[in-house]
């Protein structure tokens, strides 16, 4: 009996730590605004229509028909940022090239997926939704870069006319955004980093608290935008009821999927179709 209570009560005491340490920021203003919308993947792109992802095609396709956009930025070797979702430009522009070792007058240089658009910088997409729908902007740290990137982007947010908030898989984005621009929603991206033998190099004790949230009680995210495909997570559904925090589904490619998340009060980042 006495091992059954000691195991009883280690259980109890792994649960609660395994709690704390979900808890996000709460209440924070400013959600309603963002919640309202859907949010085109990458802007609308579609290829065949030469709006590949990313582009200012895209996002003006997205502006067009009342969507906001979610997009990913990079910090180049000058300081500015580039709208673009890999690090190593080979998938969209067909060279073996990496966006932090580039610079603004290099971008020309590099078409989109055979189109003739360009790598966006970020004040271009700034200025085309200035005013208009929501962006959410996803921070892609690379080579350690995590306050660099925060501060280059907050340069140009923090005196932007313009509804949005900030995301990244990075802690280290969130913890910048914690300790300097406390006023702005952030968010802790996610998914099952647990799925596969190796995801980016990174180790399994990472992915574990990766893919389970377990550094929220640092962060302090206001939402998390977790794979829809993996939603049911323990971590997730307890950060839901023990403190409500609120939910982000990414990538949605189906509407039925789209339909019974809104149903759930959870906002959508989609592609592949147009809501």
């Amino acid at each position: 009996m006495r091992i059954l209570t000691k195991a009883a009560a280690a259980v109890l005491v792994g649960a609660g730590v395994w709690s704390l340490l979900l808890r996000p920021r709460r209440n924070q203003p400013g959600w309603e605004k963002l919640r309202a919308v859907r949010y085109a993947h990458r802007g609308l792109h579609d290829l065949d229509r030469g709006r590949p992802e990313n582009s200012m095609a895209a996002f003006r396709a997205a502006v067009k028909e009342g969507f906001g956009a979610e997009l990913d930025l990079h910090l180049m070797a000058d300081g500015h940022l580039a709208v673009v979702h890999d690090s190593d430009l080979s998938r969209v522009c067909g060279k073996q090239v990496f966006i932090e070792d580039l610079t603004v007058e290099d971008l020309p240089d590099y078409r989109l997926q055979g189109t003739e658009e360009t790598i966006p910088l970020f004040e271009e997409v700034l200025a085309l939704f200035e005013g208009g729908t929501p962006l959410v902007v996803e921070l892609k740290v690379e080579r350690g870069n995590a306050a660099a990137l925060t501060d280059a982007a907050m340069a140009l947010l923090e005196g932007w006319n313009g509804t949005y908030c900030v995301e990244s898989f990075h802690p280290g984005v969130l913890l910048r955004m914690k300790e300097k621009y406390p006023q702005v929603i952030r968010g802790q991206l996610s998914q099952n980093f647990m799925k596969g033998s190796e995801v980016n190099g990174l180790s399994l004790p990472t992915r574990f608290a990766m893919t389970h949230l377990l550094t929220s009680a640092f962060t302090r995210p206001d939402f998390v935008a977790y794979n829809c495909l993996d939603r049911r997570n323990v971590s997730l559904r307890l950060m839901k009821k023990l403190y409500g925090v609120h939910e982000v589904a990414w990538t949605v490619r189906e509407r039925e999927v789209m339909t019974e998340l809104e149903t759930e009060d959870v906002p959508v980042i989609f592609e592949k179709f147009v809501p």
